[in-house]
């Protein structure tokens, strides 16, 4: 079975500790390689972030933090990860990150190669550092050959393998991946699977960082209304079929974006046989 993970983002109160604990309990019947957890702009929920992992790997699984470097200083970097070395941390998902609301200065990092490179040339070999690709490319970067050499900067720096945003358009990821070999890319390239939690909200994530959502989808997502019943069904059909043709091509992996939820992240996982005692989609 191909490696499967899943992304969290920190809860805010104990009642949200209390359900993500649970969450963690029903993917784990995934045996996932790891769970990752997110990192607010400019570091804002570093304690909170350090506090989840914790608590994954208190269940007994891998957990890997988010860490950003826009805002944050090489002295702070390295606060961070002796804080996660002494936790038996070695895997990170290393990101460019946004600035809070309100901040001015970049800190002491532009670009995320450069926090992978610090991090090698400072922590040594025995992290495994993952960064973000872009297959419908970065919704910053105007041109997509200047965002294909920004990735295989990363890629250069150190990283160890790459999660993508999320996308619809399997020909998008695949396109992408072929272009990243030309430059030289030879890490793994795994594709984020975001699963129709809400789908207002997921549109809403869409528009902003400017993926494509098929017209067709959308219409008939939209024709729902508040069918709750027939979202989920439609949505697991349009994922699932994502998936299945993504793993026909063979991906090296599946990165899936919970939202904290575990319903629709594990149904898609029984579709495609990732849970012991179902049998694999053909």
């Amino acid at each position: 079975m191909i490696p499967v993970s899943f992304e969290f983002f920190p809860p805010n109160t104990p009642v949200g500790d209390a359900k993500l604990a649970q969450v963690v309990q029903d993917l784990a019947a995934v045996r996932p390689q790891y769970f990752s957890v997110t990192y607010g702009a400019g570091g804002a929920t570093r304690d909170k972030t350090l506090a989840t992992v914790q608590a994954i790997a208190a269940q007994g699984h891998e957990a890997a933090p988010h860490i950003s470097c826009i805002g944050a200083t090489r002295e702070g970097v390295a606060a961070t990860l002796a804080t996660y070395r002494a936790q038996g941390i070695r895997r990170l998902v290393a990101l460019r990150g946004d600035l809070p609301s309100g901040t001015a200065t970049a800190g002491e990092f532009r670009y995320a190669a450069e926090l992978v490179r610090f991090i090698r040339e400072t922590q040594g070999e025995d992290w495994h550092i993952e960064v973000a690709a872009y297959p419908e490319y970065h919704p910053q970067q105007r041109y997509a050959a200047q965002d294909l050499r920004h990735f295989a900067a990363k890629m250069a720096a150190g990283a160890s393998g790459a999660i993508t945003q999320f996308f619809f358009n399997a020909d998008a990821y695949f396109h992408f991946v072929d272009q990243a070999r030309q430059l030289g890319v030879t890490q793994p390239i795994v594709p984020g699977i975001m699963p129709f939690h809400n789908y207002a909200r997921i549109a809403q994530f869409a528009a902003r960082d400017g993926i494509d959502i098929p017209r067709w989808v959308a219409l008939k997502m939209e024709g729902y209304m508040d069918d709750a019943a027939s979202i989920r069904a439609f949505g697991l059909e349009v994922i699932g079929g994502l998936c299945e043709r993504l793993l026909a091509g063979g991906v090296p992996g599946l990165h899936f974006y919970t939202l904290n939820q575990s319903a629709l992240a594990l149904s898609l996982c029984e579709r495609l046989g990732f849970v012991a005692g179902t049998p694999r989609a053909a």
